[in-house]
């Protein structure tokens, strides 16, 4: 608070304070007490027999200097009077009434301090103006990093040096000359500057190799059945005096040249498959058509063994993309017996035509690439071949 509103309250506090009972420790002065004696009507006779009665006066006192107020007389006391008619009495006059006490002054009004007026609120600043910003586009969530596992662990990873970097080579023997003499001077080759050797915090396993978003390798076709090969046809032949040398050479070269006549139209017979033409399918979109895939694959119905089996399943898509139902057939399976590799082919099939009802998205310009395709259903992981 402001301290000359505290010293204001505080005397206008004491002034009504003393208003109030500063009365009690004033007392107005007595007014002098009047005389009054009471008189009665008498005839001479009583009065000089009061006269006769009354003691006598002491002799006077000698006068003093100082006066003193005079005090109240008191009457003296009134001999018994003879018996005497009834008088009418008068009545004593009332006293007089008190002098009247002076009016306490009215105590002055007290009046608050007036209130220091309010500040003027200053003015608000102009809200600032919002600038037309492009829309900022989300960014991608990318995976959390894992550490590479490396064939070192070390307490502090390194990056695996440049492919120009050499790896530190061994120490160089010393070569000591054939000198005898007592201190052989010892020669050192000058080492290039290598880099470390790669180090992690993870040992290189299988467990933590990273899943290859293509397979390693393909399968490779199967080979055509041997054709049975025909038993030679044996003729009688008249028994022909010694063979002559030139004959049977001819003979053997008349054989050679049939033999690759028919290995040729045998070869002409059955074509090799032509190659798919158009641009191989990239990882990103055998990964895309993987995750599709898997998002209807429905493992939870399947038996414990059932899990445990890996089935290969080929399936023929057309070019918008939908896959063709008579199409899906099991190539092989891996783990398990024949029952549990069924179910888990009908669980593959049941996935491929409930989420290829619509279409897959694949690239139309690559429809000789995508035309069959072979996938790989794992309960582990999935490929797509």
């Amino acid at each position: 608070m402001d301290k000359g509103v505290i010293i204001s309250g505080a005397g206008h506090a004491g002034l009504i304070l003393w208003v109030l009972v500063g009365g009690f420790f004033q007392r107005p002065d007595d007014a002098l007490a009047v005389p009054v004696t009471e008189v009665s009507l008498m005839s001479g006779s009583e009065f000089e027999a009061l006269l006769a009665n009354a003691p006598t006066a002491p002799a006077p006192e000698p006068a003093q200097t100082e006066i003193a107020a005079p005090a109240p007389s008191e009457p003296d006391p009134e001999p018994a009077p003879p018996p005497a008619p009834e008088q009418e009495t008068r009545p004593e006059p009332a006293p007089p009434p008190p002098a009247p006490l002076p009016e306490p002054e009215p105590a002055p009004a007290v009046q608050p301090d007036p209130a220091p007026p309010a500040p003027e609120p200053e003015p608000a600043p102009p809200a600032p103006v919002a600038e037309d910003l492009p829309p900022v586009e989300a960014p991608l969530i990318a995976a959390r990093p894992r550490p590479r596992p490396a064939d070192r662990v070390a307490p502090t990873p390194t990056e695996a040096p440049p492919p120009e970097a050499l790896p530190d080579p061994a120490p160089p023997t010393p070569a000591v000359t054939p000198d005898p003499s007592p201190e052989p001077q010892v020669v050192e080759e000058e080492r290039p500057e290598t880099a470390p050797e790669e180090a992690g915090t993870e040992l290189a396993t299988e467990a933590n190799q990273p899943e290859p978003l293509a397979p390693a390798a393909s399968a490779r076709p199967r080979a055509r059945p041997p054709q049975a090969a025909q038993p030679p046809v044996q003729t009688a032949t008249p028994a022909d005096p010694a063979p002559q040398p030139p004959a049977a050479s001819s003979d053997a070269v008349a054989d050679a040249v049939a033999d690759a006549v028919a290995a040729a139209v045998g070869g002409a017979a059955d074509p090799a498959p032509a190659a798919a033409a158009g641009p191989p399918m990239t990882a990103g979109e055998k990964d895309a058509l993987r995750v599709a895939v898997q998002q209807c694959w429905n493992v939870g119905s399947l038996s414990s063994e059932a899990l445990m089996v890996t089935v290969t399943v080929a399936v023929t898509v057309a070019q918008t993309g939908v896959p063709d139902a008579g199409s899906i057939r099991m190539i092989e399976f891996e783990g398990g017996s024949e029952g549990a590799a069924r179910q888990a082919f009908e669980a593959a099939r049941r996935a491929i035509i409930r989420c290829g009802a619509n279409g897959f998205a694949l690239p139309p310009e690559k429809y000789d690439q995508w035309r069959d395709i072979e996938m790989v259903f794992n309960p582990e992981r999935m490929r797509i071949r």
